[in-house]
This record gives structure tokens, sequence and C-alpha cells, in this order.
């Protein structure tokens, strides 16, 4: 039996139903179930494949879905699903197991021709790693800016040590003193702080090069 004769005769359905959303949907399980009876009655064979894959930062598994007719010619089809980055009471086994999971159904319905736009299971699998990759690309904007906010404030100590012909250490010493002072400095976030700090760091600095010019002026 040629694959387009088991695309035409498959007949799939929707056998899972999630009690939460109140919806049915196709499950991995579900395809195979269908389609054993056609590959033994045919003497057809599918065979599956996962391999974890690195797309930027990102794990995926890339699943392979491989149709053999009884001529030996095959076919082949790709699915990927991306690795959670948190997926609240699962291990790292059942996360993996999970995007194995989509994978395979994703291959499965690019190799058989099955529609799974509609398929409320596949649409929330989508939000839920849409807003973990918002999350995360949130977390990495904020870091990137905490990490500039740390090397201009580097970078104003040095120009205070120089301009006050001191150690960098004995600069930070001097800025730590004066935060000490600020009120609940200590319960701030790890990016106030550095703000605080910069401005600490420019007012120092300012008050330094205006002395440096009155010695100079002297």
């Amino acid at each position: 039996m040629t694959l387009s004769e088991v695309q035409f005769e498959l007949k799939a359905p929707k056998g899972q139903f999630n009690k939460f959303g109140h919806y049915a949907y196709r499950s991995t399980e579900d395809i195979l179930k269908a389609v054993k009876p056609l590959l033994q009655k045919f003497g057809d064979d599918l065979s599956l494949s996962d391999e974890p894959v690195l797309v930027g930062d990102w794990h995926y598994i890339k699943a392979t879905a491989t149709f053999t007719d009884k001529d030996g010619k095959q076919t082949s089809s790709t699915g990927f699903a991306r690795e959670s980055a948190n997926k609240k009471g699962m291990d790292e086994s059942q996360i993996t197991g999970t995007a194995s999971s989509y994978a395979r159904k994703y291959a499965l319905n690019g190799l058989f021709l099955i529609d799974d736009t509609k398929d409320a299971d596949t649409s929330e699998y989508h939000q839920q790693n849409q807003q973990s990759a918002k999350t995360n690309r949130q977390r990495n904007n904020q870091q990137s800016v905490l990490i500039a906010r740390k090397k201009a404030y580097t970078a104003v100590v040095k120009e205070i040590a120089q301009v006050n012909g001191t150690t960098t250490k004995e600069v930070n010493k001097g800025i730590a003193e004066t935060l000490q002072a600020v009120p609940d400095y200590q319960s701030l976030s790890e990016d106030d702080k550095i703000i605080k700090s910069i401005n600490a760091a420019n007012k120092m600095l300012e008050s330094a090069k205006q002395m440096q010019q009155e010695g100079q002026a002297g």
C-alpha cells in the first residue's frame, strides 16, 4: 500500500479528553492505534526516532517518522517540540518525554497529512512554550541591562580613582559607605542597587573633578 493510500484511508479520532479545558484532542497513541491495522494489513512499516537538538539557547526534541512501503520505498517527516524551561511538578525526564510526545505527533501529522491546526491540545502546548519563551526573553533582557549598568559603574569608579590618585578598591569602599545611609538600601533589588551606586559614583566623580579644578586654579 502506498503512503498516499494510507493517508486517504487513515482515520485517527480524537480519543483523549482534557477535563480542565473541556476539549477532545488526538494523541500520538491515537494516531498509532489507527495506522497500525493498515500497516499490518498491507505489509508496510512505520518507525519513529528522537534526537535532541540545540537551536540557539533552546533544547528541542526532533522526531522523525519514517513510512516504508512493502516495496521498500521510504518517506520521512520530522517534527520539533521545545523542552519547557519550567514545568511545575515534572522532573527533567518527564519534560523531555512530553516534548518527545508532541514532536512525534507533529511528525506523524506531517507524514499522514493530519490537520491539527484546530487541535486545542496542540494550541495549548504552543501557547505554554510561547509564554515560556517570552518570560526567558524578558529575563535575558533584564540581565543584559544589569550587566551594562555594572560596566558603566566600573568605568566611573576607574575615572574617580584616576582623578583622586587612589585605587578602585578605596573608591568602592567610599561609595559603599555612602549607600549604607540610603533608607532600606539592603532591601532593594540588585538592579535598583546598581542604579543607586551609579548615581553615587557620578556625584563623587563630579565632586572630585571640581576639587581638582580648584586645586589647579589655586
